[in-house]
């Protein structure tokens, strides 16, 4: 069975489009190089994210870019035969969204708008309202955002939509309380990596997950970017520092071994569950 390698990043990304797209150019000639066939890029990598999640301080907000204007399309250009997921303040007449893109050299291939939104993020941002998967020349993906995974519905409605490859965004900060000076201690980190692990393992796909890394603003970001496969195993980390992470799997093969004797989708009982649980 040929293989896919897919990439998962962690790096730091602020205001500067053009220091963005210059980093990201770099990122995507190595995973070109390596036979990669997906990218997925932190949440808020063009433009970067907020400066604070609590009301205080100075109010910078990102640059309000269209899922169909010029940046998004100058990202496809880079991306030529990738399949690239990134994210990005999303313009949309007077609303903002703190959205991700899917694409590939030919074009937008899906979009999301994140749902769940933590601390202070709804007041500058709108809330998405769905999740949906999508076909993409390497498998049928979904995408969610940082705190999307904490919500064990917003991943299991994409297995339920078929996905076979979740791409997980995130500008992930350790904690503001309480925090430990190394990253790797800190209980925001474990949580961030607990939920990865998680969410693959619950619903038998392939998560990849991507992280700003660094800080900016009031936030230090956790990085921590992965690739966890369909049983629940990393297969491949940056760690709490900023790089990229790349894993090779047999997609068909990973999701029917693990999908065989005990689908989760299959052995589901909707009728069990109230209707406040699904």
């Amino acid at each position: 069975m040929a293989e896919l390698t897919v990439a998962a990043v962690a790096a730091n990304f602020g205001r500067d489009l053009d220091d963005a797209f210059a980093r990201i150019a770099v990122i995507l000639d190595d995973a070109r190089a390596r036979g990669a066939g997906l990218v997925v890029l932190p949440e808020a990598s063009l433009g970067g994210y907020l400066a604070n999640l609590d009301g205080t301080g100075e109010v910078n907000l990102p640059p309000a870019l269209e899922v169909d204007g010029p940046e998004v399309r100058r990202l496809a250009a880079l991306a030529g035969e990738l399949v690239v997921t990134a994210g990005m303040c999303e313009a949309d007449g007077a609303q903002r969204y703190n959205t991700a893109v899917a694409i590939t050299g030919d074009g937008l291939l899906g979009v999301h708008r994140k749902v769940h939104q933590p601390l202070g993020e709804g007041a500058f941002y709108a809330a998405g309202d769905s999740f949906a998967a999508f076909e993409t020349p390497i498998g049928r993906l979904g995408m969610m955002i940082c705190y999307d995974k904490a919500f064990p519905e917003a991943a299991r409605a994409l297995a339920v939509d078929g996905a076979e490859i979740v791409a997980c965004m995130s500008a992930w900060p350790a904690a503001r309380t309480h925090s430990s000076p190394d990253l790797a201690d800190d209980r925001w980190t474990r949580r961030f990596d607990l939920f990865d692990r998680a969410r693959a393992l619950e619903n038998q796909y392939l998560w990849v997950s991507a992280n700003q890394s660094g800080a900016f603003g009031d936030l230090r970001f956790v990085a921590s970017a992965k690739v966890v496969d369909a049983g629940g195993d990393v297969l491949a980390t940056t760690g709490t520092t900023e790089g990229v992470a790349y894993a090779s799997v047999d997609l068909a093969g990973m999701l029917g071994a693990a999908r065989g004797p005990m689908f989760h989708l299959r052995d589901r009982r909707p009728d069990a569950y109230s209707l406040a649980a699904v």
